[in-house]
């Protein structure tokens, strides 16, 4: 891949965006990184999940964690056991997703994201109504 000038702003800017949504709603890599990677710089699926993958590897997070934890906001045993079985699950669906077409991966994506919308928003306007009432 070129990295040019262009290039490496449009990363700067999917890196901060993604940063800030990660350490205000919990989000980053599969819900911003990886569709701006496909749309914005014209990465395969799989190159992008194997992207997004990549950074999440690294201790990209820890400012944010630090914040949540100095606010007693981590419940730590439960995270290890998520970090832990994460590793298994992780695994496995990089196995499925490589098996899948790209187009097949986007669409069960897709379906996912906009489930997971959909209950967002309906518990957000519950929360909002009983909290008004």
């Amino acid at each position: 891949m070129v990295m040019t000038i262009q290039t490496v702003i449009i990363l700067a800017i999917i890196g901060i965006f993604a940063g800030i949504l990660s350490g205000f709603v919990g989000v980053g890599g599969g819900v911003i990184i990886v569709p701006a990677l496909v749309f914005f710089l014209g990465l395969s699926q799989h190159t992008a999940q194997g992207t997004s993958l990549f950074v999440l590897s690294m201790p990209v997070v820890i400012f944010a964690v630090m914040n949540y934890w100095k606010s007693g906001n981590i419940e730590w045993k439960y995270g290890l056991v998520i970090a832990a079985t994460f590793l298994i699950g992780a695994y496995v669906g990089s196995k499925l997703s490589l098996k899948l077409s790209p187009g097949m991966v986007k669409l069960i994506f897709g379906v996912f994201l906009a489930y997971v919308s959909f209950r967002l928003i309906l518990s957000g306007y519950s929360s909002i109504s009983s909290n008004e009432s």
